[in-house]
This record gives structure tokens, sequence and C-alpha cells, in this order.
């Protein structure tokens, strides 16, 4: 009893939740976006889930709707954010030094688990995402464990998304618990990844490799931004790799656009469907498959 209630216990920072969605996976799916993220990703779309929000208080001012409030408890200040007030305008988000938000929630499992009851009828799995999920891994582990223990949700699928940077002893403590895992590719040679995310992608690679030996690798994803990132110029080893993986496992393309970043990557050209296109046939006459394209280019 003592280490259920433990892991019960156990809490994340949770950025958003939406109760369903069709593209995180399988089905319909309820996704968690945990907040925090150990890239820096120039392309980010939601930039202000990588940064943790370290109370300094600089949004509160230029809140309209005074949602956001200074609390202190045993001498540690810290923003509490009222969403009943909330005009979801973002301003916050806006003004914020770290681009971080003040605007998450702590949940612990017992929290999460009544979360996913109320829409248990309606879904078909859960997904965890982020910011980086697994660096919130203890929670996420112990969230999966619940549900597949659970004869009421045991049926729901687990999936994480991921940036591919957890180690390979991070990976074996989910293994038991997650039917399948989305990875991001963000480039294929070690100077294109860190110049995009900050990030050496060795990591990817091992995680990759790792996930299909147990096979749950259910989807690489692979971002395209013209003239950044180098799949076209590396398209025979891409391709190599790729063909290398389970035949099951989904090739996702995604076209680079500029809704929600910030900073350079607005100077960046956007992705076109000539462009996804261009690509997509070059990985197929070199074997790969399947490949999922966009459904939207915006």
């Amino acid at each position: 009893m003592s280490n259920r209630l433990s892991t019960l216990s156990k809490t994340a920072s949770v950025n958003q939740i939406i109760n369903f969605s069709c593209v995180d996976g399988p089905g319909s799916r309820l996704v968690i976006f945990l907040q925090g993220c150990n890239y820096n990703c120039k392309n980010c779309h939601n930039p202000h889930t990588i940064d943790r929000c370290d109370s300094c208080g600089d949004c509160i001012e230029h809140c309209p709707t005074q949602a956001l409030i200074m609390t202190s408890t045993g001498g540690k200040n810290t923003i509490r954010w009222n969403s009943d007030l909330c005009s979801e305008c973002d301003t916050c988000l806006a003004v914020c030094p770290r681009q971080s938000s003040p605007k998450t929630r702590k949940y612990n499992v017992d929290q999460l688990l009544e979360v996913i009851r109320e829409q248990n009828p309606f879904i078909s799995g859960i997904t965890v995402s982020g910011g980086e999920a697994s660096l919130q891994l203890h929670f996420v582990s112990a969230l999966f464990q619940a549900i597949k223990t659970s004869d009421e949700l045991q049926h729901l699928s687990c999936m994480i998304d991921s940036n591919g940077s957890l180690s390979e002893l991070g990976w074996q403590k989910l293994l038991p618990y997650i039917d399948g895992a989305m990875i991001d590719l963000k480039a294929w040679q070690q100077e294109t990844h860190r110049y995009i995310t900050g990030r050496d992608n060795h990591k990817v690679f091992r995680s990759l490799k790792l996930l299909s030996q147990h096979n749950k690798l259910y989807e690489v994803r692979l971002l395209q931004i013209p003239g950044v990132t180098d799949f076209e110029s590396e398209i025979d080893a891409l391709a190599s790799f790729l063909t290398q993986l389970p035949c099951e496992t989904r090739i996702k393309l995604n076209a680079f656009q500029h809704h929600g970043v910030t900073g350079e990557a607005l100077t960046w050209q956007t992705c076109s469907k000539d462009n996804i296109e261009r690509l997509a046939s070059q990985l197929t006459a070199r074997g790969v498959k399947p490949i999922i394209l966009p459904k939207v280019y915006i």
C-alpha cells in the first residue's frame, strides 16, 4: 500500500491537457503536455513550454484580467494562476523574459487518473508530450504503470512523444508500460542538429534503435525546413537508416511554418507542399515506407 501511495503522489508540471486529439498517436487520444524541455530549438512552435517559470513576477502587472498573483509559502514566492479569470490572451507569454508560462498546474498521478476516467468512454489512448515529457520520467512511468494495472483503464494505449534524448536506462524504465513512442529526428548530421536544437543527436539514434529492438517505435518525425535541415543532402544515408527500422514504423514528414516561432526562425523559408512531396518521393524511391504527409500547410 505504501508503494502505491508513493506512486500516486508523484507530481508533474502540466502545461496543457487536450481531451481529444487525432494527430498525437493512433485513434482518439487524451494528450498531456508537460512543461520543460532540454532542447532549445530555434524552430519551436511552443517556445513557452521550454523553460520553467521562476516566479519573477514580470508578467503580473501586464495581465489585463488580474488572473496572476504572487503568493509566498515558507519564504518561497510562487505565481498563482486563476484560470477562471484568465481570458487566454497570452500576454503573460509574450512578456516573459524566459519565454515560459505561469499558466501551468501541478498534478499528481491520482488527479490525472481522474481526468482520464472522465474521458475514458471517448478515447482509445493517452499520449504524454511536452516540452520534453521524458524530463519528468518518474511521473510518466508512474502514470502509465497506474493505467496498465487498472482494470478500468488498462485497455488504453500509452504513448510518449519525445525528442529522443532519454538515456537507455530511462527507456528501460518506460518500456514495460508504453505501447509506442513518437520520436523527432531533427537533423541527420550532428552539426545541423546542434545548430537547430543546441544539442547533439547521438542519443536520438540510440533511442530509435533501442525502441525498434523492442517493437516500441511507432513513428519517426522529420521536420523539413528548406535550406536548414539536411535531409535532402543526406538522403541516401537517411533512407538507408530508415529502411532498417521495423516495416510498420511510420515516417511522418512535417512542413516547417512560422506559426508560434520566434527569433531567427522567422527569417527561415517555410516549407511548401511541393517541397514535402519532393522529399517524400526521394525517400519512397529508396524504399522508405510508410510515409505520412501533412494534411495542411499553414
